[in-house]
């Protein structure tokens, strides 16, 4: 037996552990086991096998313990964890920290065999690892931004980017999800693959997925010729789909298998295994949607292994100065300058269209300015519009002392609350933010959900 066959089983379960073990030899593998983490990870030690079976559940270390472990030791050792029906986010969990799979109990011997043999398809497919993160730090990011928000999400993108875990960026239209998905591509070692974006919303539920799968000619009216898919055009590169929740509820079963077994299967055609590394963004509340029904929660788990949540442009307030002149470069603006009064305005307005919304501004601005100098007159008129909704000093009621600015935000959404009768829906849109991120700022303060009063 090679190194690629052989298996470690982890499992303080004797019956289970013996079952999985005579499964495994009956295929051909090479099969160790260990009743307990820390026997197991000794033996992991003198091993190095391709494969690790453990379960999450185990008296002395967990399988949590085990897997961080293991991934310290060899982060090229696929991990294969044992949940118990019912405790999916324990899976979720342990995939998010390094896991490559996850197996529920009861299971049988057949998905058992399924899942080692995808496992070991994959390692077989993956290049040779690289110090690909250090060979690209001197490269250009793509990522424009020095906020703390940015500098912290710049960490986070090293550290996925190591993985070919799925990805799923949350956040408001128009915070950038393609670039960030971009930047984890050019950061991964499969950066000299391609990247193939895909538009879910954009395309006809009826085309989606001959635009994912592909299709064979005469599969369908109109199909005239075989077509390539987007799964097979990313092949050894990174896929990525944006806004995922508007993916039809009947292509969704076609999505997870693709992604949990790395195959596909054209309309028309025969199924055929793929390499592509996922990446799925969305401005919808997946969670919500699971709860209506919409969305698989299958999908979802597969999706969010690991989750990002991207910033909107007003919570990254040191960067709207760096945007501005990022695109009044990239229109031709060069020589065209900018007064502060006009900046102010612009720094102090919510946009909540975020970054798209901050260069179309700006595009338009230099577009029908009134001269070389951009001034508060060349705005649009929403923005001239909501500064003057601004409230001013005298309404604040600024004390003469000085405030705390986390003082004045917490009083601003509990006066907000209380005009609106703790109407949280009604407070959010007083305040000109989304309801999540008043409900954010009121559990950041402690605010409770409703007057104490009532």
């Amino acid at each position: 037996m090679t190194e690629r066959e052989t298996v470690l089983v982890i499992d303080d379960d004797d019956s289970l552990r013996r079952v999985i073990e005579l499964t495994l030899k009956s295929s051909g593998y090479q099969v160790a086991t260990a009743s307990n983490g820390e026997t197991g990870l000794q033996l992991f030690e003198q091993l190095q096998p391709a494969v690790v079976i453990t379960d999450v559940q185990m008296p002395d270390l967990s399988g949590y313990q085990v897997l961080a472990r293991i991934k310290d030791s060899n982060p090229a050792t696929i991990v294969i964890v044992i949940t118990a029906f019912g405790t999916i986010e324990k899976a979720v969990r342990a995939m998010r920290e390094g896991a490559h799979d996850y197996i529920t109990k009861p299971f049988s011997r057949e998905e058992l065999k399924q899942v080692i043999a995808r496992a070991l398809r994959y390692r077989a497919s993956q290049p040779l690892r690289s110090n690909f993160a250090e060979n690209k730090t001197a490269d250009k990011s793509l990522i424009l931004g020095q906020s703390p928000a940015i500098e912290k999400l710049r960490v986070m993108l090293g550290q996925v980017a190591r993985s070919h875990s799925t990805v799923l960026l949350e956040g408001e239209s128009g915070v950038g999800k393609e670039v960030f998905a971009h930047e984890i591509h050019r950061l991964s070692d499969i950066n000299n693959g391609p990247f193939i974006p895909v538009n879910c919303a954009a395309i006809p539920a009826e085309l989606l997925e001959s635009e994912l799968f592909g299709h064979v000619k005469g599969a369908f009216t109109g199909a005239l010729q075989n077509r390539t898919g987007k799964f097979e055009q990313a092949e050894n590169g990174t896929l990525f789909l944006d806004e995922i929740g508007e993916l039809p509820l009947a292509l969704q079963p076609k999505l997870l298998r693709a992604l949990q077994e790395r195959i596909i299967e054209p309309v028309g055609g025969t199924a055929k295994t793929v390499n592509v590394r996922v990446i799925a963004a969305t401005n919808r509340n997946l969670e919500q949607a699971l709860t209506e029904k919409n969305f698989r929660e299958d999908l979802y788990y597969r999706l969010a292994v690991i989750t990002l949540d991207l910033p909107p442009l007003r919570e990254r307030g040191d960067d709207i100065d760096l945007f501005i002149h990022h695109f009044m470069q990239k229109n031709g603006g060069d020589q065209v300058t900018i007064n502060e009064d006009a900046m102010d305005l612009m720094r102090s307005y919510n946009w909540p269209g975020n970054i798209r919304e901050l260069g179309n501004c700006i595009e338009r601005m230099l577009v029908l300015r009134l001269g070389e100098q951009l001034t508060p007159l060349d705005l649009p008129p929403k923005i001239r519009k909501y500064s003057q909704q601004l409230p001013t000093t005298n309404d604040l009621h600024l004390p003469v002392q000085g405030i705390a600015l986390a003082d004045l935000e917490k009083q601003a959404v509990i006066d907000a609350l209380e005009k609106n009768n703790w109407n949280q829906s009604k407070a959010a849109s007083f305040l000109q933010i989304p309801r999540h991120t008043l409900i954010y700022r009121m559990e950041k303060y402690r605010i409770p959900k409703k007057r104490l009063s009532d």
